[in-house]
């Protein structure tokens, strides 16, 4: 029973959000706003809550067990803090001013954001480069035709948008360019093909009960 009702849950409400997108009744598109906006905010809420007391579950229980790298866990509990009491007391849009011995401390959501997240975000892409730059030496080796045409176009799409490329031969940039639009469109549209199919493989699984190891388990 534990496991039938949230599974009779996602058959009635899968059912409420495809029926839209067949009947252009006006009661059903209604009932598809009320989908869109009221209740999928209502399930955003209780899943950020639930994702956020399982992360500071899963830090203090590493924390607890003295696991590898578990001071960084400090941080991210203590950092965790800070922005809910920031939110809670200062809100969103508001600032929150902490008295000290010499005056009061001005600190908001703007001055969390841009004076440590951001900074934090561009040492992390930085850092991705020369991953990249890794994985495309390892990609780009010459091992089968597809490689081949691989290494040769990105060759081709690096020195194209470089005004090296232009000084090589005016055609240079343009072909570039149709590298880009059209096989590489097509690439990407036949990956998006296989992505849609498998999402929509695994909607049907979830809404008909097949695929049920979101519920915690493998049965």
């Amino acid at each position: 029973m534990k496991k039938t009702f949230p599974l009779l849950l996602v058959l009635v409400f899968g059912i409420f959000a495809i029926v839209p997108f067949f009947l252009p009744h006006p009661a059903v598109q209604n009932t598809d706003d009320f989908m869109r906006n009221d209740f999928l905010r209502i399930v955003s809420a209780f899943a950020i809550v639930l994702g956020l007391g399982s992360l500071l579950r899963v830090h203090a229980d590493r924390i607890k067990r003295r696991r590898e790298n578990f001071q960084y866990s400090y941080v991210l509990i203590l950092s965790f803090a800070i922005s809910a009491i920031i939110g809670v007391f200062g809100g969103v849009e508001g600032e929150l001013f902490l008295p000290t011995n010499v005056g009061s401390f001005r600190f908001d959501i703007d001055t969390l954001y841009l004076g440590i997240i951001v900074p934090l975000g561009s040492t992390m892409f930085a850092l991705l480069a020369f991953f990249m730059a890794s994985a495309s030496y390892r990609a780009f080796r010459v091992r089968s035709v597809e490689a081949t045409l691989l290494l040769a176009a990105g060759f081709i799409i690096m020195i194209g948008i470089l005004p090296l490329g232009d000084s090589i031969s005016p055609h240079l940039p343009a072909f570039a360019q149709w590298i880009m639009d059209i096989p590489n469109v097509a690439s990407k549209r036949g990956i998006a093909f296989g992505i849609a199919l498998g999402g929509l493989a695994t909607s049907l699984k979830i809404i008909l009960g097949i695929e049920r190891s979101w519920l915690g388990g493998t049965e």
